[in-house]
């Protein structure tokens, strides 16, 4: 199934969900912890780095800094789309939140700061136009 290119057609359907919870990165040596169940891995130079849940990382006693809000764009995205990432991380730089974008085959993933993850769900229903 081919995702959609036009960048006026994934702006105005992204209907951005966020997913309960709380999210976190991490590191993990040797794979992954049994008990703990990724949403990202990403095999790095540096190690393995891993997306989970608060709840799993603090069970299996792993270490984190940043605590995220995930947002879905339930838009299907081409992986070879232009312009969706750089729109979406603009929005959310103008209003001042950071922003680290993760593409599946299907949507793009948003994680953002906890603490302002509803107001990173304002500004990207703004951008597509549904705003409520």
């Amino acid at each position: 199934m081919t995702g959609e290119t036009d960048l006026r057609t994934l702006l105005s359907g992204m209907r951005p969900e966020l997913n309960p919870g709380r999210y976190v990165f991490t590191m993990a040596e040797g794979g992954v912890p049994s008990g703990v169940s990724p949403v990202v891995t990403v095999a790095e130079q540096e190690g393995l780095t891993l997306v989970v849940s608060q709840a799993d990382a603090d069970a299996a006693g792993m270490a984190y800094d940043y605590v995220a809000g995930w947002i879905t764009l339930r838009v299907h995205s081409a992986l070879d789309a232009v312009g969706l990432t750089a729109a979406v991380a603009r929005a959310l730089a103008d209003a001042g939140l950071s922003c680290n974008v993760v593409a599946g085959f299907h949507h793009d993933h948003l994680f953002v700061p906890y603490e302002h993850a509803e107001q990173a769900l304002e500004v990207l229903r703004r951008l597509s136009g549904t705003a409520g």
